[in-house]
């Protein structure tokens, strides 16, 4: 199985993002590394630039993981029309299951707009959605 198997979609514009989950490791005492995978594709006819982002991760117990930064690991990204960026992250939780949503900020021609990221759940329990990779 692949991540592009668990991949859900949502198109603002010509922008589409793609996003699913990785349950990297679990460890003692209900801990889980949760990665995640983010692809951006710019489908307009004009030139972007990732320049940030503001997603969430909330748990099933409340327990709410935020970025909301500016760039992508120190990057800030121009898609020319038919490029697409590809971003990994992880994140530490204490609960088999969560929701990640939220957006990514893009610059066109001196705009910036956000675009929204599909939401996805993250669930341990459920193998078939998630692999564990250790």
């Amino acid at each position: 199985m692949s991540i592009a198997d668990d991949l859900v979609s949502l198109q603002t514009g010509g922008i589409v993002v793609s996003a699913g989950p990785v349950l990297v490791d679990e460890e003692a005492e209900n801990r889980y590394m949760w990665g995640y995978y983010l692809c951006i594709e710019n489908n307009t006819p004009k030139k972007i630039q990732l320049v940030g982002k503001d997603w969430n991760i909330t748990d099933d117990k409340g327990n709410r993981f935020n970025d909301s930064s500016m760039g992508f690991k120190g990057e800030l990204p121009v898609l020319e029309p038919g490029e697409y960026f590809e971003y990994t992250s992880y994140a530490p939780l204490q609960a088999q299951n969560a929701v990640f949503y939220g957006s990514c900020k893009v610059k066109s021609e001196g705009i910036e707009s956000n675009v929204k990221v599909p939401t996805f759940s993250l669930s341990a329990r459920n193998g078939s959605k998630n692999r564990i990779l250790n």
